[in-house]
């Protein structure tokens, strides 16, 4: 089968509608696998198979994303390739995605590619950083996504296709593959989708976007560079002040980037853990306030005691102390923890997600308006401005 690449979109190795979307998935078993193993050929695959797009399909995508189809979304670097409604139509369905999730998936697009996010960086950097996709409000549960149990794993479609939408964007629209563009030493799991929404349902607080100013039947979606979770186990503590001691001693490590480069970091709340801790009337803020002041960790920790030279991490904030036992906290602020309850039933487990730095600002915008401009990055201790 002759493929063509997309003619209106500059920098994106994208197949064209009408050249690849002529033949049925109902034609011959053989003729389906060759489709497939074309799209592995032509680099259009984040390495597993994808469902290829009909001309029926992309239409039917496209008119879900507000039709006309040349319509620019973004652009997405570090290429630069252009969004077009066909081209996000044409990933969703490569990705396995429902046509409703059409929103979440444009929103969060619109919301990485926000300047703040710095995606650029994101895509090209040496560390593991992925974007964390969380999503919140009514469209979660219209979706039916998954924020109970092993909502970080697999088994939920929205979750999975929606996160994996985006990265095949990032791959095919914006260049970011491996190791041309994406210089990634190690790689993450999370690199294939990382996509959740908070268990409001269940959670004993307001969710995260009523607490940034959001009414509850809004929908948002909230976006942060990030490693993948690190498991929080504490089944022993029966007191807010003891599981919180638990979850600090697993952000008070030298050895993530939130620690030595701060920006903004996530802590996942485990339902159990989150019960108890509502049970003696702690919020949202008591938490934060909580973590931010008993974590951390040492300046000597920091510069090994000046063992190999006097040098300081350049990217301290220049009001930290530079002295020994000076604590040095894991983000500037309380509000720089992203707080979600999220999780089934049992198990007394919970969270820590830290973030990439600085070097990118979280950002959280609305699901469903049609404003490319949503003021809502989260660059000065707040995500709604």
């Amino acid at each position: 089968m002759d493929v063509k690449t997309n003619s209106h979109c500059s920098g994106v190795n994208m197949p064209d509608q009408q050249t690849v979307t002529q033949v049925s998935l109902s034609a011959t078993p053989e003729i389906a696998d060759d489709i497939i193993e074309k799209y592995f050929e032509m680099g259009w695959t984040d390495g597993l198979p994808v469902v290829p797009p009909t001309k029926e399909k992309i239409n039917f995508f496209v008119a879900a994303l507000g039709g006309d189809r040349a319509f620019l979304e973004c652009k997405v670097p570090p290429r630069w390739g252009g969004l077009t409604r066909e081209i996000l139509a044409i990933n969703m369905i490569m990705a396995g995605c429902k046509p409703e999730y059409a929103p979440v998936v444009r929103a969060a697009m619109l919301a990485l590619t926000d300047r703040p996010f710095n995606l650029n960086g994101v895509q090209a950097t040496t560390h593991m950083a992925s974007p964390l996709i969380m999503v919140n409000g009514p469209i979660a549960r219209e979706i039916s996504m998954n924020g109970a149990a092993n909502a970080f794993g697999s088994g939920n479609r929205a979750n999975a296709t929606i996160g994996r939408a985006i990265r095949l964007i990032m791959l095919n629209v914006g260049g970011g593959r491996a190791p041309d563009l994406d210089k990634c030493t190690l790689g993450n799991p999370a690199k294939y989708s990382y996509c959740v929404c908070e268990n409001e349902t269940e959670s004993p607080f307001a969710p995260y976007h009523v607490e940034k100013g959001y009414s509850s039947d809004q929908s948002t979606v909230f976006v942060l560079a990030a490693e993948a979770p690190h498991s929080v186990t504490d089944h022993q503590c029966n007191d807010p002040e003891g599981i919180l001691d638990t979850i600090c001693s697993a952000m008070s490590t030298i050895a993530s980037n939130t620690s030595v480069l701060s920006g903004h970091c996530a802590v996942i709340l485990g339902l159990e853990h989150a019960k108890t801790v509502a049970k003696f009337g702690w919020t949202r803020n008591d938490i934060k306030n909580y973590l931010f002041m008993y974590s951390g960790n040492l300046f000597a920790s920091h510069s090994r005691s000046h063992k190999y030279g006097k040098v300081y991490n350049r990217n301290l904030p220049q009001w930290y102390k530079r002295e020994p036992d000076s604590r040095i906290p894991i983000v500037e602020s309380p509000d720089r923890i992203h707080l979600f309850v999220i999780g089934g039933g049992a198990g007394r487990f919970s969270a820590f997600i830290p973030g990439w730095g600085h070097m990118s600002t979280p950002v959280l915008r609305e699901i469903g308006t049609d404003d490319n401009n949503q003021p809502d990055n989260c660059d000065s201790d707040s995500c709604k401005l």
